[in-house]
This record gives structure tokens, C-alpha cells and sequence, in this order.
């Protein structure tokens, strides 16, 4: 034994002798390269809505809330705000032997408590790629590959809730397969933007059960990209609850687990020719409150074995946007979003939305046309937001009775009311 060990130590030496001995790795320092901007917006609504970061990022107009036959509601408000101003610091031209690596990080300011901003981690990753080798890796937070293409508009919530929107911590790998096609899958962390539940939004849903999964097919040549795609996630909504333990003598007591599973596809498509550009996307979100759809779900069952049966809420949102111009350029959304129902019959009318916005919303559109003046690295748009929203009705707001939710989780048509919402946004941004 003692002779084996040296002649195993004597030939780990000389291997690690001869690995001393070979020629160094080929190493190339880092370029780097800092930007930003600073961005002022300046923003108007007819009534009061549902909205984050200094009432920026618009969700949906609130519903009539009246009070001696005034809808306290329906006043104008504005706001004016610098608070979404960015830095960003880009690391590229890296390379240890084949292998590049390039980096991002990226910040900008945020009311995470309070009313004095604070400065936020948007993006923090890493990519690595080879030489002759059609692989990419990237590594950290950055966009969801479902939200990476936005409408053409100026405001900060980029489409939301008709356009996905979401930056998650992830590990993508991206495959060129030649003549324009390419592959990508991504496990990713549920972070920043939360799915809901029995106690509220919380990422103890997701943490317990298995990661979010990606994966997507693109095309892209001189006119056209086009992506499709398919996301899924798997919750655990009653955690505590659901590791019920069922107890018998054959086979003895095991453990249980109840998981929410969703399946969101998707599809992209944009043309451009010089100055004008065409984009289209189309979702049917399962369960979408991550990507900040109006969605959600519900329990279906509570079954003899200890388990539970969720169902989640369908969404269908898509959006239209076009861009023409550089100078002058003028551009615009339309985007429509429904609640198509649960997949099955919710038990007891048990039903967990997503409350970034009223949970009554069955319907909703928005047009947003826009001007933009882009003289070198200063910026200055003026751009019109119309929202209409359909909301089951309530005594709050005015109506004799509550309306009630069918077994899907639906109001009836009868049941339903519209408002509408006014907003008025100027934007000057001077990036450098």
C-alpha cells in the first residue's frame, strides 16, 4: 500500500511538473465601456390607476369608487420624476485561450422603500462563447427570453401587461444552427417579479418546487426575426399544507407533494425595411403573474391522497407596434388582453390574481401613439396613452350588487363595465 502511494504521488508530481512546464493560456485584457442616461418624464392621467415606480409604470386604470355620487376616481393627477435614470458598464474583448467572456452590469434608480430612490441591480451577467463553436452561455439576471422584444413606445412599462415583462436570474444557452436559425433554452429564477398565492406575491411558491424552463426556435435575416417559444413553471402554492403525509400500514407513511405546472407559448414576428419597422407578438399565458400578466390561478380539488389540483387562469395578450422615421419618428401599440377562464372548474370560487392591477379585469386594450424628436444622444417624445379596461361589477362602484364569478373564474357579459383612461406622457432622455 505505502509503495502504491508513492508511485501514485510520484506520478501526480510529474503531471503536475509537465502541466507547469506547457506553454501559458493566451490571455487578452478586457475593453470597457460605461453609458446610461439621464431620463425626465413628465406624465398625466384622467382618473387614478394602478401603477408602480411613482405611478411610471402603468398597469390599468381604477375602477369608479363612489362616494355620494362622486367618483373619487375619476380626478386628474400628474407627476413628474427623474427617478428612472440608468447606468450601465459593458466588459468586452476578453479571452483566456478560445474562450471570450463578456459581462454586463446595469442599475438604474428605484423606489425600493420610501420616497427617496434608491439605486437598483437591473442586469448583472456573464456570457461566454468559443472559437469556431456555434455555443453561447450566459450566466446572471438579464431579460426573459419571452420579454427580450418590446412595442415601440416611450413609457417605462414597455407594453406590460400586453407585452411580457420580466428580468430573472438565469443559465441560457443560445445554438446557431446556420442560414439565420437558432435555438435557446434557459432555466431561470423566479426573482423580482413574483407569482401569487394564499399569501400573497412570494417567491417561497417557487423556491420549493423546480426551476422555470425555456425554450425557444428563432429565425433572423436582413428583413425578418421570428421566434417562437414555450415557458413553464412549476409552483408549489401551499407549501406548508401540501407535504401532507398519508398514513397506512402498507406501504407506511410517505410524503406528498402538489404542484402547479403552467405552459405559456408564444410567438414573434418583425419586419423592417430602412426606416419603418413592424412587430407582432402573441401569448396564451398560464399562470402569467412572473411576466406581469393580469393572470393567476386556483384549486380545482383537494383529493383523498393529500394532494391538491390547481388550475391555472388562461390569458391571450398581444400586441402590434410600428416604427418609422429616425429624426422625427413616429410610432405606436395597439394591444389587447382577455382572461380566457381556468382550465378546470375552481372548487369553491378559490382564486389567487395577480393584483398589480384590479383581479376584476376581464378585458383590456391600449393605443399608444407617439412622437419623438432624436437629435443626436438627446431625446424628446410626447406620447398619447388610451386604456380601456372591462371590469366585473361591485356595490363600490356603484352597481346594485356584486357580480359573481362563474366556475372558471368569469364574469358574465351582463355583469361587466368599461372605464377608460386618458394618459398624456413627455419623455427627455439624453443618453451618453
Amino acid at each position: 500500500m505505502k509503495k502504491l502511494f508513492i508511485l501514485t504521488l510520484a506520478a501526480l508530481l510529474t503531471g503536475s511538473a509537465a502541466f507547469a512546464q506547457d506553454a501559458p493560456v493566451e490571455e487578452k485584457p478586457s475593453h470597457f465601456k460605461l453609458y446610461g442616461f439621464v431620463r425626465n418624464y413628465l406624465a398625466a392621467d384622467s382618473r387614478a390607476v394602478k401603477a408602480g415606480t411613482e405611478d411610471l409604470y402603468f398597469y390599468m386604470p381604477q375602477d369608479k369608487e363612489m362616494s355620494k355620487g362622486f367618483d373619487s376616481n375619476g380626478e386628474f393627477n400628474w407627476r413628474f420624476v427623474s427617478l428612472t435614470t440608468r447606468l450601465g458598464l459593458d466588459v468586452s474583448g476578453y479571452k483566456w485561450g478560445k474562450m471570450g467572456i463578456g459581462a454586463k452590469v446595469e442599475a438604474d434608480f428605484y423606489y425600493l422603500s420610501g420616497s427617496v430612490p434608491t439605486l437598483r441591480l437591473r442586469q448583472a451577467f456573464v456570457k461566454l462563447n468559443w472559437d469556431d463553436s456555434r455555443w453561447a452561455l450566459t450566466l446572471g439576471q438579464t431579460w426573459h427570453p419571452m420579454a427580450v422584444d418590446m412595442p415601440h413606445m416611450n413609457n417605462l412599462e414597455t407594453g406590460a401587461p400586453f407585452n411580457p415583462f420580466n428580468r430573472s436570474p438565469q443559465a441560457r444557452v443560445d445554438l446557431s444552427l446556420g442560414g439565420g436559425f437558432s435555438l435557446t433554452a434557459s432555466l431561470l429564477y423566479l426573482n423580482h417579479y413574483l407569482p401569487t398565492g394564499p399569501d400573497g406575491k412570494s417567491k417561497d411558491y417557487f423556491k420549493y418546487g423546480l426551476p422555470e424552463f425555456y425554450f425557444g426556435a428563432s429565425f433572423q435575416n436582413e428583413h425578418f426575426l421570428a421566434r417562437v417559444g414555450l415557458d413553464m413553471v412549476n409552483l408549489r402554492p401551499y407549501r406548508s399544507h401540501a407535504d401532507w403525509r398519508v398514513q397506512g400500514d402498507n406501504p407506511p407513511t410517505i410524503q406528498v407533494k402538489s404542484l402547479l405546472t403552467t405552459v405559456s407559448p408564444f410567438a414573434f414576428f418583425q419586419y423592417t425595411n430602412g426606416k419603418f419597422q413592424l412587430r407582432a407578438k402573441s401569448i396564451l399565458g398560464q399562470g402569467g403573474e412572473h411576466l406581469n400578466m393580469l393572470s393567476g390561478y386556483g384549486i380545482h380539488s383537494l383529493n383523498n391522497d393529500g394532494t391538491i389540483t390547481y388550475t391555472p387562469m388562461q390569458d391571450w395578450a398581444s400586441f402590434v407596434s410600428v416604427s418609422y422615421g429616425k429624426k422625427i419618428q413616429v410610432m405606436g401599440m395597439l394591444g389587447y388582453m382577455k382572461q380566457l377562464g381556468t382550465t378546470q372548474d375552481l372548487l369553491d370560487n378559490q382564486l389567487w390574481l395577480n393584483n398589480s392591477a384590479d383581479t376584476r379585469i376581464q378585458q383590456a386594450f391600449r393605443a399608444t401613439p407617439t412622437i419623438a424628436w432624436n437629435l443626436g444622444k438627446f431625446t424628446v417624445s410626447l406620447e398619447y396613452n388610451l386604456t380601456a379596461a372591462q371590469f366585473g361589477n361591485t356595490k363600490a362602484a356603484g352597481f346594485a350588487a356584486d357580480a359573481a364569478r362563474n366556475a372558471r373564474g368569469m364574469f358574465a357579459p351582463a355583469d361587466m363595465h368599461w372605464i377608460v383612461n386618458h394618459r398624456l406622457i413627455c419623455m427627455t432622455k439624453f443618453n451618453f
